[in-house]
């Protein structure tokens, strides 16, 4: 059966809004567990289906490549507006596959960015359209490309020069496996299709750098902008946070109820130890800018994304005193935080 689809877009059922998860984190102490809503909390990493078989699961390293299956699929050219697809169902592939309809002249996308998309997704076996965003500014779907998104998603982004629009073929074991995912017509074994077009891909902060007032920890920044930061002598500890911007982005400006996208690294300021941090792994935390303790969220709401800021939290703005009732390790600490602002996403 071929299909040709002028893309519908329906937002509504909404990549991209973030509710509760109930799957528990250990290892992000100041984190709490938020994703993404409906069919994006499968995609984002609030399931688990199938076993991935050797051959349809990359290193994160590799790059898929174009296939017979993925040269099938045919997507108008026009990057930034509603494609028209058109795919004789089904389609088998055996690995997830990877064709450029146009290609950007930005950096190829690596594992663990922040990738800002439009996309439109497909059934590879009924050749049904499942779901679209609507190719509005400023309404686009973001995803960090680490191992808890989708595979056949990830592979399909990953490598991809940003401005180019790409077509993704991916076989059962990289999408919903055995399971499939009835609410939205797919059914087990069923390969999936994408036709995405990637706007950017975010690894750090951008922008002008700026200089820290004195007395603040300073901070430098490896090739690949984790930073190492530095307790002045002396250091007093304030009795409210203090922020400062070190980089300035020239993106929107957080807003209390977005789904931030960061980096971070957290220290304890008396030993200058790191407690946590997402450059270990290369995975950008994403969560609602709401849901820090008190005195990260107040340093990151007004943020401009893109930039990079430094926040001192004392005890009362953080975890609080120590005592027989509070037990957590990071009470009583005045604590450090650099963070990278990869991307916000609205909510409401």
């Amino acid at each position: 059966m071929r299909r040709v689809h002028r893309t519908q877009s329906i937002r509504g059922a909404g990549w991209g809004v973030p509710v509760l998860c109930t799957e528990e984190i250990v290892v992000r102490r100041i984190l709490p567990v938020l994703t993404v809503a409906a069919l994006a909390v499968t995609l984002a990493g609030c399931a688990g289906t199938a076993e991935p078989d050797a051959t349809s699961t990359a290193n994160a390293d590799e790059c898929a490549v174009s296939g017979s299956s993925s040269e099938a699929v045919t997507a108008s050219s026009d990057f930034g507006t509603l494609p028209t697809v058109s795919f004789d169902a089904p389609l088998e592939p055996e690995v997830t596959e990877r064709t450029l309809v146009t290609q950007g002249d930005g950096d190829p996308a690596p594992h663990g960015a922040v990738a800002t998309i439009d996309y439109s997704f497909y059934n590879g076996r009924s050749g049904e359209v499942i779901e679209s965003t609507d190719y509005t500014d400023g309404q686009q779907a973001v995803f960090v490309l680490g191992d808890q998104l989708l595979a056949g998603l990830r592979k399909t982004i990953e490598c991809t020069p940003v401005g180019s629009r790409v077509i993704g073929v991916a076989p059962a074991a990289d999408a919903f496996g055995d399971e499939g995912l009835s609410d939205y017509g797919i059914e087990a074994g069923d390969p999936l299709v994408f036709v995405v077009d990637l706007l950017a891909a975010e690894t750090r902060a951008w922008g002008e750098p700026q200089d820290a007032p004195d007395g603040f920890p300073t901070v430098e920044l490896d090739d690949d902008g984790r930073p190492t930061v530095t307790m002045p002598d002396g250091f007093e500890t304030p009795k409210t946070s203090e922020s400062a911007v070190l980089i300035q982005g020239d993106g929107r400006a957080v807003e209390e109820t977005d789904q931030v996208y960061i980096q971070y690294q957290g220290l304890d300021a008396a030993t200058g130890e790191i407690f946590d941090e997402t450059w270990d792994d290369g995975n950008p935390y994403s969560g609602s800018a709401s849901g820090f303790i008190t005195g990260f969220t107040d340093a990151l709401v007004g943020q401009k994304v893109g930039s990079q800021f430094i926040v001192v939290i004392p005890p009362a703005e953080g975890y609080g005193e120590a005592s027989d009732d509070n037990t957590n390790e990071l009470a009583g600490k005045t604590l450090v935080f650099v963070v990278d602002l990869l991307g916000a996403v609205p909510t409401v």
